[in-house]
């Protein structure tokens, strides 16, 4: 069990946490959610003891564990990914070296007897002979082979520091486990065996994530941070969005007829206060006009962008035909006599590990990459729009966000046009002078979508443009692109995005291409597909 207490915490002028009282029950798996700056991470911080509230305590049940995802990726860089692991009880590691360096000694004394056994009674009741086996089954399920279990953390890339941490923060069944974008950097096999690990773990569990379908699987209640308060909603986060949009829609009806209500009384006082006859129904009137509760509605920090992509002219016959496409980019052999067909309608996911050669593919289909050989050819009806991976190269000018845009408004818009384009991607008022030299991972994402939506492209081209955004504005991409009525290739870590948006499933593997005409849930479960990946990896 985790308490908090009172919690308040403000920077500046700006109030993070106002009074925040919650308390997190064991056997429960709460997904902490709220716009990008609501203070999620931050919270967790308090909540392990890294950061100290303004006001407020937090309580531990007595004797109980936390265990927190670590984000420094340097900070174990001395040690095997094996004593990484084991590193996350502090106390079972304590115990260990000091078994390891009383039994390394060449003399054993009496003291040194009666030490041991008392080491090894703790150790025992701590599971210690079975760590090793414990943490090797965390490792795998995350994707990290017995072969690297001796390794220098400092030896391995990013991706897979991130599984080693992962697995240490989960080691030795922790009392409350925190963790903070725990999906990052994981395959859909590590995302599966993590979810039926927190399915099955039972203990406390707090989770931040981008990723509304792992949400979904795995999260029993919502803590949402909103109105620099929290609110726990029991159920995942489908449950959480419907139930807060209906709330919310409640509010503003509730205050709609309270309004009417009052603009009524208002109307009959200010018409008959003065006339005798009808003074005490004015007074009356202004007695429950005084009584009229209209709730004030909180300003909150979650904002949806809108997103709307309007292709300039449907589609003809002819969309895309690609033709034994060959690419190689350092020495690496990325696309190997690749061929597609795109038809009406099609909206194409690009799935699986291989993201440098979905990359030159799209680069390639955009016109920004040549081929090694092979050819394709857009149809004449065609005009595409492609939203790259890395967008840097956009924002090298140091321009207003109102400049920057003006240059794909169309010539007869002028500022104002480009102005209410900002607005729908929350940049309002002053904010669309803003210097695209400060601009943020998430709203740079912003100002490519608004660029996208300006072209009146019938074919979108996006390569994982939920990166650096936040869920209210994933949410609102998914519905622009699922509400899109012509062609859309794309490839995306959101499950959920690629489950509501695709129709077709593509996967480039090193021996091999699978391409399915179905739902990307029924393409994880095909066993047909699973054989099909096995036989493509081994050659």
């Amino acid at each position: 069990m985790i308490e908090a207490s009172n919690i308040a915490l403000s920077y500046g002028k700006r109030v993070i946490f106002k009074d925040v009282n919650i308390k997190f029950t064991p056997g429960n798996c709460y997904g902490l959610i709220g716009a990008n700056g609501a203070g999620k991470s931050t919270f967790l911080k308090i909540l392990s003891g890294q950061i100290d509230a303004d006001k407020g305590q937090v309580f531990v049940g007595n004797n109980e564990r936390i265990a927190v995802l670590n984000q420094d990726q340097f900070a174990f860089d001395d040690y095997t990914v094996a004593q990484t692991v084991l590193m996350a009880h502090k106390r079972l590691h304590e115990v260990m070296a000091e078994r390891e360096a009383l039994y390394a000694k060449t003399e054993f004394t009496e003291e040194d007897g009666i030490r041991s056994g008392e080491l090894e009674a703790e150790f025992a009741e701590m599971n210690g002979y079975e760590v090793e086996s414990e943490a090797a089954t965390l490792l795998s399920g995350l994707g990290i082979g017995e072969e690297l279990r001796e390794t220098k953390m400092r030896e391995l890339e990013g991706g897979q520091k991130v599984r080693v941490l992962l697995a240490q923060a989960l080691f030795g069944s922790p009392d409350i486990l925190l963790l903070d974008e725990p999906t990052n950097n994981l395959d859909v096999k590590s995302i599966r065996w993590l979810e039926g690990f927190l399915e099955r773990f039972q203990n406390t569990v707090i989770i931040v994530s981008h990723d509304r379908h792992f949400l979904n699987q795995v999260c029993t209640h919502m803590a949402d941070i909103d109105f620099s308060r929290i609110q726990v909603y029991v159920g995942n986060y489908d449950f959480w969005y419907q139930a807060s949009q209906l709330a919310i829609r409640q509010k503003q009806e509730a205050n709609k007829k309270a309004e009417s209500k009052a603009a009524e009384l208002k109307e009959f006082i200010a018409r008959f206060s003065s006339n005798a006859s009808k003074a005490k129904q004015a007074t009356a009137r202004k007695k429950l006009l005084d009584k009229l509760d209209l709730e004030e509605m909180p300003s909150s920090s979650r904002k949806y962008p809108f997103i709307h992509f309007k292709p300039g002219r449907k589609c003809g016959d002819v969309i895309l035909e690609v033709d034994r496409i060959s690419k190689t980019i350092d020495g690496v052999k990325l696309l190997d006599n690749f061929s597609l067909t795109v038809n009406k309608e099609e909206k194409i996911a690009f799935v699986g590990l291989n993201g440098p050669a979905i990359t030159a593919l799209f680069q390639i289909l955009a016109g920004e990459l040549e081929p090694d050989s092979g050819t394709f050819r857009w149809g004449q009806t065609m005009s595409t729009s492609y939203f790259p991976k890395e967008n840097s190269g956009f924002f090298n000018e140091d321009k207003t966000l109102v400049d920057w845009l003006g240059e794909y408004t169309p010539v007869t818009e002028g500022e104002s046009f480009a102005r209410g384009y900002l607005g729908k991607m929350l940049f309002s008022g002053e904010e669309a002078l803003k210097k695209t030299s400060v601009l943020s991972g998430g709203e740079k994402v912003r100002c490519m979508l608004a660029r996208m939506m300006l072209s009146d492209a019938n074919a979108l081209i996006l390569d994982e443009p939920t990166n650096h955004l936040d869920l209210e504005s994933i949410t609102a991409l998914n519905n622009g692109l699922t509400a899109f009525s012509e062609i859309i290739l794309f490839s995306s870590h959101d499950h959920t995005l690629v489950q509501t948006v695709a129709n077709r499933i593509i996967e480039i593997l090193p021996g091999g291409v699978i391409d399915k005409m179905v739902p990307y849930d029924e393409y994880l479960a095909d066993e047909n597909v699973i054989e099909l990946q096995e036989k493509f990896r081994k050659k």
